[in-house]
C-alpha cells in the first residue's frame, strides 16, 4: 500500500538560504504523525510544501499519491487543513460559511447539504447554525474550522496547532474528535506547542531543527533510545538532567551520591527528548 504522504530529498532555500534540508520521511495511511521543532526549525515551511501552498526548491513530496508540484489540483482535494489562525469569515453564519465552502468544491446541492448537516452534527454545531461566527467561542471556531475542512471528505487532515490558545476543556474535546477521525481511518499530521498532546495522540513523531529531521520514531523508541529514566537535579535556579536507560539505573546512581540535595528520579518523557536534542524547550 502506498503511503499516504511520501517525501523524498526535500529542500526549500530562500536567499539562497536553506530552511528545509534534504527532508525523507513517510505518512502511513491511518497513521497519526506528529511534526515538532522549535521556532525556526522549517516546519511551517514544511507544511505549506505539503498543503501545496509553497513550491519545493528540489526533491518530491507525493500526498495521496499526486506530486503536490506537478499535481496540485488533484493534491487539494484530498487533503484537509485547519490553520492555527482562524480562517472562516467572522460575518457569515455557521451554515453560510460551509455553504460556501461546500461550493468551492464543487459539492452537489443535495449531497452538500447532507454533508453540512453531518459534519455540523459531529463537531456539536447543529443549534448554532444560523448564528454569525463572530459570536462564537473560541474553541466553536476551532470546530467550525474542522468540520469545514472535513466537508469534502478529504483523505488526509492536516492540523496546525489545533488547539493553540483553548481552555484545557476545549483542548480535551478537540482531541477527542481528531482521536475518533483517526480511528475512523483518517490520516492526519498534527504540529503543536503542546508536548502532551503529542504524546496522547500521535502514533509517531518527527523531530526537526535547523531545517533537518534529527529523530523519527515512536515515543517508546524515542525513550529506549534516550533512555527511559532520568535524574533531576536542581542547582540555584537552574535544573540538570541526566538520563540512564531504566528507572532502575537512574535509582541505583542516585543511592550512591553522598549527596542527594535537590535531586529526584522520574520517568522521562517528549519534553526531555526533545530538549536533550534540540538544546531548548518548544516556544
Amino acid at each position: 500500500m502506498k503511503a499516504a504522504v511520501s517525501i523524498e530529498n526535500l529542500y526549500k532555500t530562500y536567499n539562497n538560504v536553506p530552511v528545509v534540508k534534504d527532508l525523507c520521511f513517510e505518512i502511513a495511511r491511518g497513521e497519526m504523525f506528529g511534526l515538532l521543532g522549535p521556532n525556526g526549525a522549517g516546519k511551517s515551511t514544511t507544511i505549506r510544501m505539503l498543503t501545496t501552498l509553497t513550491k519545493p526548491t528540489s526533491g518530491q513530496v507525493r500526498v495521496a499519491g499526486y506530486d503536490v508540484a506537478s499535481q496540485a489540483r488533484y493534491a487539494k482535494q484530498r487533503i484537509g487543513v485547519v490553520l492555527q489562525q482562524v480562517s472562516v469569515d467572522m460575518d457569515l453564519t455557521v451554515w453560510e460559511n460551509m455553504e460556501y465552502h461546500g461550493r468551492l468544491h464543487h459539492i452537489p446541492r443535495g449531497d452538500r447539504q447532507h454533508r453540512i448537516d453531518r459534519w455540523l452534527d459531529y463537531v456539536e454545531l447543529s443549534d448554532r447554525r444560523d448564528a454569525l461566527v463572530k459570536t462564537l467561542s473560541g474553541g466553536m471556531k476551532r470546530r467550525l474550522q474542522i468540520a469545514r475542512a472535513l466537508l469534502h471528505e478529504p483523505e488526509i487532515l492536516f492540523l496546525d496547532e489545533p488547539t493553540v490558545g483553548l481552555d484545557p476543556q476545549t483542548r480535551r474535546r478537540l482531541w477527542e474528535i481528531i482521536l475518533d477521525l483517526n480511528k475512523q481511518g483518517m490520516t492526519m499530521l498534527l504540529t503543536t506547542h503542546y508536548m502532551e498532546e503529542v504524546e496522547y495522540l500521535c502514533d509517531r513523531i518527527g523531530i526537526m531543527d535547523s531545517g533537518e529531521l534529527i529523530e523519527l520514531g515512536t515515543l517508546e523508541e524515542f525513550r529506549s533510545k534516550h533512555g527511559e529514566g532520568i535524574v533531576v537535579k536542581q542547582t540555584g535556579d537552574r535544573l540538570d538532567y541526566q538520563f540512564f536507560p531504566t528507572i532502575e539505573d537512574a535509582n541505583t546512581y542516585l543511592d550512591g551520591q553522598p549527596d542527594k540535595t535537590g535531586m529526584m528520579v522520574r520517568s522521562s518523557n517528549l519534553e526531555d527528548i526533545f530538549v536533550e536534542l534540540t538544546g531548548r524547550q518548544l516556544d
